[in-house]
């Protein structure tokens, strides 16, 4: 009996994506301790059995159905499963109700679907690692990049209030952290749903400033107060080292550079996703530079911060990618001399607007042979290996 108790609120949380999706993940473990669970250990000990998904390819779709089968056929006492993170929020989304019953459909097993919307912002992050400290500024994004399914897995872009990210820093750094990370899908374009059309916003130290306008194209695309909250972070006692991703480049504005530039604690290493090097891909992408933009973006950033190394996204075999048009991908590459990348094959996926209008007509094969060409040439630098992936 006391065993059954004992066994009666203990969750174990398995997470798959990206750094957002880990930090949600944290918050989900304090919602869990909230409602009288204990943590488990490992899986086997555990009644509840949490999985946050991604969906940003399929085969991270594919991981998620294989884990919800094994854990059922494992256990001769099946514990709840749990799912959350973008395929639930994917499904949340779906006004006609047909991803969700494919997910019920496809998973069985599952006993909840748990929309992320349910934790919120309100529950503080489970953090193992009290040195370094993943901190989300916003969540959802508004680009709508013709690939990425993030908007629907997320929905709109929507901040967190700019106290509530100091507050969150300071305490973290009265606890001993000294590193922190800023989260978001485009932590660039923080605070343009707070400062709506407010010609200027009051900082919580009292300071008034003027939104930061991005110029892109020749015109102003959007306010932005994240060279504000950086150079605040940059300000908080005990907290050493501050990073961000991720960015996007048409939102890197001067003012972000400079900020960077005067201060110390920001780390050199910028996460810049490309996507690809070809003008008429990147427009197919819905991406809103040209790669001679791009290369002047970071030709700026290296002279503003001479120390400054530069890490990107790039995709191949988007849809009708033909071979002078990755090749000019690995032009981009060699000239921008990339200190890494993360290079994925084009997954189809649901909802965006490549799977409504284009074909997915590159092969496995076709994408599978650039996919080693880049990221021997990049993350390599040219040493061609013979492991198998």
């Amino acid at each position: 009996m006391l065993k059954s108790q004992k066994m009666q609120n203990t969750f174990y949380i398995k997470t798959f994506g990206c750094q957002q999706n880990h930090a949600d993940s944290q918050r989900i473990a304090s919602y869990y301790l909230a409602r009288g669970f204990k943590k488990a250990k490992t899986s086997k000990s555990a009644t509840d059995i949490v999985i946050n998904t991604c969906m940003i390819r399929q085969s991270a779709e594919d991981r998620v159905t294989g884990l919800v089968k094994n854990i059922a056929k494992s256990r001769k006492i099946k514990p709840k499963i749990v799912v959350t993170g973008c395929m639930v929020g994917m499904a949340t989304r779906d006004e006609t109700g047909k991803y969700i019953k494919a997910l019920r459909h496809r998973m069985p097993e599952v006993d909840e679907f748990l929309p992320l919307e349910e934790v919120g912002f309100d529950y503080p992050a489970l953090r193992s690692d009290v040195s370094h400290a993943w901190v989300p500024i916003s969540n959802g994004c508004n680009n709508f990049c013709t690939f990425c399914v993030v908007p629907f897995t997320r929905g709109r872009e929507i901040s967190r209030p700019y106290e509530g990210i100091i507050k969150e820093i300071v305490d973290l750094a009265k606890k001993g952290c000294k590193e922190v990370t800023l989260l978001g899908q485009n932590v660039n374009s923080y605070g343009s749903d707070l400062i709506k059309n407010q010609k200027s916003y009051k900082l919580p130290n009292g300071k008034t400033v003027k939104p930061v306008m991005v110029k892109h194209l020749g015109k102003y695309r959007i306010p932005t107060l994240f060279p504000y909250l950086l150079e605040d972070v940059c300000k908080i006692k005990g907290i050493k080292t501050v990073k961000f991703i991720s960015s996007n480049p048409w939102d890197f504005s001067d003012e972000l550079i400079a900020t960077i530039a005067r201060n110390k604690k920001i780390d050199r290493n910028l996460h810049i996703a490309v996507q690809s090097g070809d003008d008429k891909i990147l427009k197919k992408m819905n991406r809103w530079y040209t790669r001679s933009q791009y290369q002047n973006l970071i030709k700026k950033i290296k002279t503003q911060i001479p120390n400054a190394q530069i890490s990107t996204d790039i995709i191949v075999g988007f849809p009708g990618e033909s071979e002078k048009e990755f090749q000019n991908t690995v032009k981009l590459s060699k000239a921008a001399n990339f200190t890494y990348a993360y290079i994925s094959k084009y997954s189809d996926r649901p909802s965006t607007a490549a799977h409504k209008a284009l074909g997915d007509d590159v092969t496995h094969a076709e994408k599978d042979k650039r996919f080693h060409i880049l990221d021997d040439l990049i993350n390599h630098k040219g040493n061609k290996r013979t492991a198998i992936r």
